[in-house]
């Protein structure tokens, strides 16, 4: 059987390291989130640079657009 004081010790060192990972583990989520939002932001930027009246706009610039309800029956035997 261990000793009493190394049994405290493991307790600190498993506190300390659950608290370390968990703020280690919080900034890494952090820095990775933050980033995304960044590089979204931009590609959002450089896609409405593209589209001239914004209100006008359903798709992307050159993209037509289709009927939302997609292909009926009758579509499949119009030939």
């Amino acid at each position: 059987m261990a000793p009493p004081g190394s049994r405290r010790w493991a307790y600190v060192r498993i506190m300390a390291g659950t608290i370390v990972g968990g703020g280690l583990g919080f900034y890494v989520m952090l820095r990775i989130e933050t980033s995304y939002k960044v590089r979204m932001e931009e590609r959002l930027r450089r896609w409405q640079a593209g589209v001239p009246l914004p209100w006008l706009a359903v798709g992307r610039p050159g993209q037509v657009r289709q009927d939302p309800t997609g292909p009926t029956i009758r579509h499949f035997f119009s030939r």
